[in-house]
């Protein structure tokens, strides 16, 4: 079972810069790689294709993550909260068999981590979820069998009441990574 990764890097990161001059995600990490850049790497090294979401006019992150091999979507109603972004990305892959679906500011999450989340959506789990320290984080995995469920999702909380209703997998990790985000300058 092939899934298909979705890289959603369509928000403001209005806590990172306020004013918004700064894209937080192609601030340098310590490796030299972009925020977003190291983000779709990883998912890339798991699974074939990565559909990555970007929001108007951001062209800098569409072209670099086009040129890491990402397929590149924009989302014209990206504002209007995380749900658009992801409903885009499933709708443009409606026929995949399931979906890893990972933030663009969490560039420290391990391939190893998202391997066993799409193994466990392989072996027949619906939904997937690493969980560090009893904090459950990101990337989630997800069947086709959610697929109505995430065509209907809206606002900025993403996929987070599917995930309050459906029974979870969740894989106990020793990977921070799938809580830690870019959200301040700090966080790099």
């Amino acid at each position: 079972m092939a899934l298909v990764g979705i890289l959603l890097a369509a928000g403001r990161g209005k806590r990172f810069d306020p004013s918004g001059v700064q894209n937080k995600l192609l601030q340098p990490l310590s490796t030299g790689d972009a925020v977003v850049a190291a983000s779709a790497k990883n998912m890339l090294a798991v699974v074939p294709r990565v559909v990555a979401v970007v929001r108007p006019g951001d062209d800098q992150v569409a072209a670099l993550l086009g040129k890491l091999g990402c397929e590149v979507r924009v989302c014209a109603d990206a504002d209007l909260g995380i749900a658009s972004s992801l409903t885009a990305a499933v709708e443009y892959t409606k026929g995949a068999e399931g979906w890893l679906v990972g933030l663009g500011d969490m560039p420290h999450v391990r391939p190893e981590t998202m391997q066993a989340l799409v193994a466990t959506i392989t072996r027949g789990a619906r939904i997937a979820a690493p969980v560090f320290e009893g904090r459950r984080g990101n990337p989630v995995a997800f069947s086709s069998y959610h697929l109505p469920l995430l065509l209907a999702l809206e606002g900025d909380q993403g996929a987070r009441d599917i995930l309050k209703s459906h029974a979870v997998s969740e894989l106990i990790v020793d990977d921070v990574g799938v809580v830690r985000d870019i959200d301040t300058p700090g966080d790099l």
